[in-house]
């Protein structure tokens, strides 16, 4: 039976999947998907999740529950050796193990790509992971919190300085989300106006969101005015560090959160894990007919698709000739791919690649919306309603697309959700804190003088029973000397010094071998 590898869960690899599972016949091949992550991310939803319109989970597809014949592991490829038709897999835990393939699926998608920035390493944060998203909301949530016990000064304004740096179309929705989510909540803290909140877009072009016409995005930079967000065009980061953002305008100012949304790279971890061929903005060359190679000559039983390759536009509206990183494609792009790879098996020709874009739409907030398509482009509350049915109705399964159009329905009625959960970060802090730990063992008394060096003196009779001494049983342990029993003598003797022996210290064991309580790290 011949074994089909998928390197990478996202839009792509799912939808490849989930397709071969409901158009392969019955023995005729075995599908294996590999990804670090047990779920695939509807990242389009991501901004809403920031903003605490969607619910985490519900932007999410769990991989074992919707691919019932696939077989799952949720482990890295860290390394392709396709002229063995080998893959190495990388688990979290256990040794790395190598499988067998005949045809491989590569869908490893992009990661975020940055520049060497001061400080942009160390205070940043992406935008895409499910995680991250919810790292946004919960630090927005937070400096509320904190900022509502502080009075008016450089300590509040930083908590509720937000800045976004890329102007691009995830970089425009968290942005709006983020300053509409932020105003919703002033009515909830009377401690603060807002006045007191500011959002700051820092783009390096002219102009934001190049997939509108300039007319929209001149629309949008209005609207953006008008609710009190300032874009800064033309301008690049120069410096982040501790939290002090630095412009190439001169101006300055300090910011508790810094989202960095300007560009996306392919995922280098398994780009450069193997030997299939790759371009120079480091994606895997691919044919219109997604596979492998060049359309002069392809790498026999290898594919790639979505962000992680280079697949020509044949429409002639891609980016140097390249269809462009998004969720459009790569969904699209999976679903071609999975009747390609049946096509092939079955002696078939394949076909190629051509989709036209249909344009592009974005939520702007709650109520706040825009569509392009073509010269037509549609603002405000009717183009948000196309954006949330859009989307809604693009999520992968109907289970999926009840949990979302469902939690809308609930924040109609019911308002989102304010709760900060950033104690998740660390969840055994309130666990520890009031935890009962050992207590530390007592000192060793100090050795006895010499007997040589002492005095005679008189024995007084005992009272009361003494347990022996931590030196005195250390001694007796290390010399093997027991000394006989003697009777209590009433009267004064005297005794004949005895010559000294070094002990050897007893190893400590237990608590006592430890100086210290070791704390948790901190994340």
């Amino acid at each position: 039976m011949p074994k089909i590898l998928i390197v990478g869960g996202g839009y792509a690899g799912f939808y490849t999947a989930w397709k071969l599972e409901k158009q392969l016949r019955k023995g005729e091949a075995e599908v294996t998907i590999v990804d670090p992550l047990p779920y695939m991310t509807y990242q389009p939803f991501l901004p809403e999740v920031a903003a605490g319109s969607i619910e985490p989970r519900h932007a999410v597809v769990a991989q074992r529950r919707h691919l019932k014949s696939t077989n799952v592991i949720t482990a890295k490829v860290t390394g392709i050796n396709h002229a063995e038709k080998k893959a190495t897999i990388t688990p979290p835990v256990g040794e790395p193990w190598e499988i067998e393939y005949d045809q491989i699926v590569v869908t490893a998608g992009a990661v975020s790509r940055t520049f060497p920035i001061p400080g942009v390493a160390d205070e940043a944060i992406g935008l895409k992971t499910i995680e991250e998203a919810v790292a946004i909301r919960d630090r927005v949530l937070t400096n509320f919190d904190r900022a509502a016990n502080l009075p008016a000064g450089p300590e509040r304004d930083r908590l509720l300085t937000f800045v976004v740096v890329g102007g691009g179309f995830a970089g425009i929705e968290v942005f709006a989300e983020l300053r509409s989510f932020a105003s919703a909540l002033l009515k909830s803290y009377p401690q603060l106006t807002f006045d007191d909140t500011s959002f700051h877009l820092i783009e390096a072009m002219g102009r934001i969101m190049p997939e509108v016409t300039l007319e929209t995005s001149h629309w949008v930079l209005k609207n953006l005015a008008e609710r009190g967000a300032l874009v800064h065009l033309d301008t690049q980061l120069k410096s982040a560090v501790g939290g002090v953002v630095e412009l190439s305008t001169g101006e300055s100012f300090e910011s508790d959160l810094i989202v960095w949304t300007a560009g996306v790279m392919a995922n280098p971890g398994v780009v450069r894990g193997g030997d299939l061929p790759v371009e120079e903005r480091g994606r895997i060359k691919t044919r219109a007919d997604l596979r492998v190679g060049t359309e002069e000559e392809f790498v026999e039983g290898a594919w790639a698709a979505g962000d992680v390759s280079a697949v020509p536009d044949l429409t002639g509206g891609g980016v140097g000739g390249y269809c462009v990183p998004n969720a459009q494609h790569a969904v699209r792009q999976g679903k071609l791919l999975a009747k390609n790879i049946i096509a092939v098996l079955r002696g078939e020709q394949t076909k190629q690649y051509v989709h036209k874009n249909m344009g592009a739409v974005a939520g702007l907030g709650l109520g706040i919306g825009v569509f392009q398509s073509g010269k037509i482009a549609i603002k405000g509350f009717p183009a948000w309603v196309a954006h949330r049915g859009y989307h809604g109705l693009a999520m992968p399964s109907f289970e999926r697309k009840f949990r979302v159009f469902w939690g809308w329905w609930n924040n109609f009625w019911l308002g989102r959700d304010i709760v900060s959960l950033a104690a998740r970060e660390y969840p055994r802090a309130a666990f520890e804190e009031f935890a009962s730990r050992p207590k530390p063992p007592a000192e060793a008394a100090p050795a006895a003088p010499a007997a040589a060096e002492a005095p005679a003196v008189a024995a007084k009779p005992a009272t009361k029973p003494r347990a022996k001494s931590t030196t005195a049983a250390a001694s007796a342990a290390a010399t093997d000397e027991k000394a006989p029993a003697k009777p209590a003598r009433k009267a004064p003797v005297k005794r004949t010094p005895k010559p000294k022996v070094a002990a050897e210290a007893a190893p400590a064991t237990g608590a006592a071998a430890e100086d210290a309580v070791a704390t948790p790290a901190e994340k």
